[in-house]
Order: structure tokens, then sequence, then C-alpha cells
């Protein structure tokens, strides 16, 4: 965890690099598919289910992270934010490549927030069609 003037940003070493990634075209689906993942999961996050979150995230989030590690993270970066005020996707992006991680189905998406104590940040969450024939949740950064 790093902080910048007091506001916690927390950055999974899956999604480094988002910025730099190459996108295809995919069809509605994939990213109608990654959307509703995003949004199940975060549902979790926002309700303070941080070990069930992780329970839920992709093979290559738990693999490169451990549970009380993530736990520990989200304790440290989103409870001193509050509660949810508002979501909204900004943008969406699916992409086969992104830094650091093995080639794939990729969907990037980005949130303007609110929270309680934060009026103004920006979600990270980058859904994956997993080993299991699942879109979940890999990566998470919030700023």
């Amino acid at each position: 965890m790093k902080t910048r003037a007091g506001v916690p940003i927390l950055v999974l070493s899956v999604v480094l690099g988002l910025m730099c990634h190459s996108s295809v075209m995919a069809g509605p689906d994939e990213e109608r598919a990654g959307l509703a993942s995003a949004g199940a999961w975060l549902t979790l996050v926002d309700s303070g289910e941080y070990d069930k979150s992780w329970d839920q995230a992709a093979s290559l989030f738990n693999e490169n992270l451990s549970k009380d590690r993530w736990v520990k993270s989200l304790n440290a970066a989103r409870k001193p934010l509050g509660k949810l005020i508002s979501r909204t996707s900004t943008s969406t992006t699916y992409t086969t490549s992104l830094p650091g991680v093995p080639d794939g189905k990729y969907v990037v998406i980005q949130y303007n927030t609110s929270f309680e104590h934060k009026k103004s940040a920006v979600e990270t969450v980058t859904p994956m069609f997993d080993k299991d024939g699942k879109w979940r949740v890999a990566g998470y950064f919030i700023k």
C-alpha cells in the first residue's frame, strides 16, 4: 500500500501497467460478462466481505496474493474511505494481453466512484475469463 496526499492506493501486481495494454475487438458479450463479474465482486468488497472477494477472485489473483494479505490490504485501503455513495462505469476495454500476466481474455473496467470520506476516486477492476470457464476478477486498483 502506498499513499499519495493521505489517500490509500491499493495496487495488485496482476494489474500493473494497464495503460500500456493492447486492446482487441470483442463482442459485447465479453464486456457484459466482465461487467457483471466485476459488479458482483465489488458488492462483496463494498460490504466488507474481503475474504469472500478473495474466494471469488480469479485463480491468477489467488496464486499471486494470499487471502490474509488481501484482507489486510483492503482493511487498510477501503475501510478509511467509508461507505460507497456511487459508482459509475466510465470505460470498458476488452484485451487479450496485459503486462506481467499470461495472455487471455480480460476486460479492464474503470469506474468513477464516490465514498463517504472520499468524494472522488477512480477504481480499475480487471475481470478475466478464468480456467473454470467463468469471468472472475484478477485485479483491482483504487486511487
